[in-house]
């Protein structure tokens, strides 16, 4: 039976690790506190420097790590544990190399005890969802890696979970193979109603997908700005509002990443004038 889409809500969430610095343990804190909601059935991305939480975020809303503060709810039900409301869509797809293209999207509604019939008739529903119905008796070796991204998809999808989190899914693909994945993933997106936490760098990908963006501060992650995208689906990547849009974002995105940058790299370098942030962004409780 398929989750409704659901209501996300961070409460103070915070997060740190001990890494080794210099032969010596040192505690790095991935995330200060952070409150947001995402609402049920939207399309929310997160954007920022790297280390900046972003993936602690979706780990922490998959059950897969605990917070060290705060909580998540999801429709009101604390997370304490990965739950079938819930998949993941990672950055490599993980695909069980011996296994057909069929059997992988499977595997889910196997070890959730679904039965063979039902299980093999999900599974080509959403392999013809994401247009790979012929491939059903592949093996993943014999497909490229942006096919191989779209079973990852469909194996998700076909748990049927309210919530779909994905981690930078795309960024291992060419250009091209990634617009078309854009389109792909609205339409599905817009089909199912599933809600969406989605992480990536990719300025333009977060604007061509998001009904919202939340952009965080270089570490410890925080919240900067949470950004309400002002432009109708379905969006086309040749669209020049929306150039001009993730144009403007650059510049809060770049001040993140030279704070970054000017922890990390030699003393002497020093960023980049960045440009002019434009006055037309939608904040928060602003605009449509």
């Amino acid at each position: 039976m398929r989750a409704g889409p659901m209501t996300i809500e961070f409460n103070n969430v915070q997060k740190s690790f001990v890494r080794m610095e210099t032969g010596r343990p040192r505690q790095f804190v991935a995330l200060s506190p952070v409150t947001f909601t995402i609402e049920s059935g939207e399309f929310f991305s997160v954007i920022g420097p790297s280390g900046c939480g972003k993936s602690t975020l979706l780990n922490v809303l998959a059950g897969l790590e605990r917070p060290d503060g705060g909580s998540v709810t999801v429709n009101g039900k604390p997370v304490t544990a990965p739950g079938p409301d819930r998949a993941v869509v990672f950055q490599e797809p993980g695909l069980m190399p011996w296994m057909t293209v069929c059997a992988n999207v499977e595997y889910g509604l196997k070890l959730a005890g679904i039965a063979k019939p039902e299980r093999k008739e999900r599974a080509m529903h959403f392999l013809r969802m994401v247009h790979l119905s012929r491939y059903a008796d592949a093996m993943p070796h014999q497909l490229s890696g942006g096919m191989r991204q779209r079973v990852s998809i469909a194996r998700g999808l076909a748990l049927q979970p309210g919530v779909l989190l994905m981690d930078e899914p795309f960024s291992a693909l060419d250009s091209q193979t990634r617009e078309v994945l854009h389109d792909e993933l609205q339409s599905i997106w817009q089909a199912t109603k599933t809600t969406i936490l989605f992480i990536t760098h990719n300025l333009s990908e977060a604007v061509m997908l998001s009904d919202r963006v939340m952009i965080m501060t270089a570490a410890p992650g925080r919240i900067k700005t949470i950004l309400k995208v002002p432009f109708e689906y379905p969006r086309s990547a040749e669209s020049e509002e929306l150039g001009a849009y993730t144009a403007q974002l650059h510049a809060q995105i770049r001040e993140e990443v030279n704070l970054v940058a000017a922890r990390e790299l030699d003393p002497e370098w020093h960023p980049e004038a960045p440009p002019k942030a434009g006055s037309n962004l939608v904040r928060e409780g602003e605009g449509i």
